[in-house]
């Protein structure tokens, strides 16, 4: 960019925009690579946003793939501690470089600190398994970078309000990679409840699924490419069972919530969203759970029917089985809506994925402008490209931290009321359980020595 210009670069602006960050307070899913070409523009380095993946196991490509090859993004450093995800990803970003004409500049490295501490990164996209999310991203943002983490989000209730408040500390941008919020049916199923068209709300069921079944499992040597150890993080050693790593890991109460949080994660909070609680949380929890209890073998729920009461009397049900998605219940009608449609009654009406005109003649119409509201004034249809949006014009993402961490606060409340096996009463207000130490403590983990999360830390 000419230095002649006033306006200031993209990188310069990035410099001056750290110094006030102490004070700044903060489907259809439409596939992210339609939107990744390996297209390039006249755009100049300058304006590109230097991008460091860290976990790059099977989702960790895909966030490779959606977001390396875009104009403004220069794909720079990738971190894993298995050497073979890594070769891949290095591999996938020199491709996409070279077929940009950007050289084959990648560096790799088991050490995500590295990526972080490099002052020529300007955002880091973390695909980890849950446990090491919170640690990653703290010590992100107070580096100050900027950062796209998958969902779940967090271990724990506590992690969650950690990462509130740093997000909100450092002014940094934070999108979750609950990538719903940029589907149009859910879209459209958020506004249509919150704007009244199916009445008051007095039940919304979230079907995620049952957890997975498995074990017992035996226990082997870690593969040569493996660094066990450093996987497990914060999480207590023990001995390597190849089922508790990678995909697998999400159904391991220690590294994970089961489909509690990796489908809740979705679900709860479109349901959320759409009942005008997403910055705030249940006031009654309680439900029934089957667990395997398989020495060796996976530990989260496998069946589940746990029930949330918020405030004004509206309940969530939580279930494993019925059709994935979510299913809202007015006085005037039901609207039902999952990745692959939108149906119910609207007014006597029917709703299909093809009645936006219909909506638009009923009384009380669905306007454009309903779906503008819920996301700010800025374009919600691609994930991606929200959050690169956002890290040049500092504004919030679509699916920020703090009404994420809200959403799936209710998602581990429901894990802690079934393996405590009794109803929990929780203030919103106050994040925590009403005269209940025991539950109270389940709200944040012992973390290893060496791997503790620091809500202060810095890499200098």
């Amino acid at each position: 960019m000419s230095k002649q210009k006033t306006t200031l670069s993209r990188r310069n602006f990035m410099k001056a925009s750290a110094a006030a960050s102490a004070v700044i307070a903060a489907p259809t899913i439409v596939p992210s690579t339609v939107f990744a070409q390996d297209n390039d523009s006249t755009e100049p380095p300058s304006e590109r946003i230097n991008l460091g993946f860290i976990g790059t196991g099977s989702r960790g490509m895909a966030h490779v793939n959606g977001l390396t090859g875009r104009p403004n993004v220069q794909a720079v450093a990738a971190c894993d501690v298995d050497e073979k995800h890594l070769a891949r990803a290095k591999d996938t970003i020199i491709q996409k470089n070279k077929r940009l004409g950007r050289g084959e500049d990648c560096q790799t490295t088991k050490f995500y600190e590295e990526i972080i501490a490099r002052k020529d990164i300007d955002a880091v996209c973390i695909t980890t398994p849950d446990h090491w999310h919170t640690k990653i991203a703290v010590e992100a943002l107070r580096s100050g970078k900027d950062v796209y983490c998958e969902k779940p989000l967090t271990l724990t209730i506590d992690e969650g309000k950690i990462l509130s408040r740093v997000t909100k500390e450092t002014g940094r941008v934070f999108q979750v990679g609950t990538q719903q919020r940029s589907g149009r049916q859910f879209q459209e199923a958020v506004a249509l409840v919150r704007g009244g068209h199916i009445g008051k709300i007095k039940k919304v069921t979230c079907a995620i699924g049952g957890g997975d079944k498995g074990g017992p499992f035996k226990v082997e040597q870690p593969p040569a490419e493996l660094d066990w150890e450093r996987w497990q993080g914060q999480v207590e050693l023990t001995p390597y069972i190849a089922k508790k790593c990678h995909y697998q890991f999400r159904w391991w109460y220690e590294y994970s919530g089961g489909k509690m949080t990796d489908w809740g994660a979705h679900h709860v909070d479109i349901a959320q969203w759409g009942i005008g609680m997403e910055k705030s949380g249940p006031l009654e929890i309680e439900g029934t759970s089957k667990h395997q209890e398989i020495y060796n073998g996976y530990t989260t729920a496998i069946e589940f029917l746990i029930s949330c009461k918020f405030e004004g009397g509206t309940e969530m049900v939580l279930r494993h089985d019925t059709e994935n998605g979510i299913t809202f219940e007015g006085e005037r009608g039901t609207i039902f809506v999952n990745r692959g449609k939108r149906t119910g009654a609207y007014s006597g009406r029917p709703i299909n994925k093809d009645d936006n005109q219909e909506l638009l003649k009923a009384e009380n119409p669905l306007k454009p402008e309903d779906l503008v509201k819920l996301y700010k004034d800025q374009d919600p249809t691609d994930h991606y490209q929200n959050f690169l949006n956002c890290v040049k014009s500092r504004k919030e993402p679509v699916s920020d931290v703090w009404s994420h961490h809200r959403i799936l606060s209710t998602c581990h409340l429901a894990n802690i009321a079934i393996r405590l096996d009794r109803k929990l009463k929780w203030s919103p207000a106050k994040e925590e359980m009403i005269d209940d130490k025991e539950a109270n403590a389940w709200q944040k983990r012992a973390q290893r020595s060496g791997y503790e999360i620091k809500e202060a830390s810095t890499t200098a």
